[in-house]
């Protein structure tokens, strides 16, 4: 949560101080009246993009510095980078920008300690969301409501979330195996219901000759070329016909029959 935040010379402010409460704050006021240059104050100090303009006219320095109240996720980032705390309660981000012949310079610092640019961004995700004009639209969506109403419950209430998004992911899966296993089964028995079909109908063909299906591929590899061989049949009779002289010819159609 934000404590307070301290700008100076930061756009056209010279300097302010704002604390904010537990809870639900709101910044009210006329436009122009500076509510953006608050925001954009804030994401200066959490390593927001910045140039030499957001220094005030006429000075060469501004500074940022924002308090957060620690939460366990902050304080583990700290630990990981090894940034002691100030107190046990509170962290401070800071940001120094100094311009110099038009050159900017920026430092960003964390309970005074130099951080870099990706370190910031790490930071900032843990500590705020920023939403600007234009995007409200997020406000309408359950997902992001159910977002900010379970921020309200604390660390008690963001524990049991997990533990229900644990069983319900345990849940899925044990749904999904389940299914897998219905499907199985089903294909089992398709499978069975085939094979039953495909004994009944060996049965009822009666195949008791091992050699019957060689006679069958015989058989229809001779009848394939029926025409052929009546053709050849007929070749041959002419032959016989024109070379036997003095007996008499054999019809046609008997000796077809002969020789097929």
């Amino acid at each position: 949560m934000l404590v307070s935040l301290q700008i100076e010379n930061f756009a056209l402010i010279d300097q302010l101080t704002l604390e904010f409460g537990a809870g639900l704050n709101v910044l009210t006021g006329e436009t122009g009246a500076g509510k953006s240059i608050i925001l954009d104050a804030l994401d200066a100090a959490l390593g927001g993009k910045v140039s030499h303009r957001a220094i005030r006219t006429g000075t060469d320095r501004a500074l940022i510095e924002a308090t957060f109240g620690l939460n366990p996720d902050v304080a583990m980032w700290l630990g990981e980078q090894g940034i002691d705390g100030v107190d046990e309660s509170v962290m401070v981000c800071s940001r120094e920008l100094v311009t110099t012949r038009g050159n900017l310079r920026s430092r960003s610092r964390v309970n005074g300690v130099l951080v870099n640019k990706q370190q910031m961004e790490g930071l900032r995700d843990r500590l705020v969301e920023m939403t600007a004009q234009g995007q409200t639209v997020q406000l309408a969506q359950a997902n992001i409501q159910r977002e900010w109403l379970d921020g309200f419950g604390g660390v008690a209430l963001m524990h049991q979330r997990e533990v229900v998004a644990a069983r319900f992911v345990a849940y899925q899966q044990a749904l999904q195996a389940l299914e897998k296993r219905r499907q199985f089964e089903e294909q089992r028995l398709q499978q069975l219901d085939l094979f039953d079909y495909q004994a009944r109908e060996l049965n009822t063909a009666n195949l008791n000759d091992p050699d019957e299906l060689t006679q069958l591929e015989q058989e229809r590899q001779r009848l394939s070329h029926s025409v052929e061989l009546q053709q050849q049949s007929y070749q041959v009779y002419q032959l016989l016909y024109q070379t036997i002289v003095g007996q008499t010819p054999v019809p046609i159609y008997w000796a077809r029959r002969r020789i097929c």
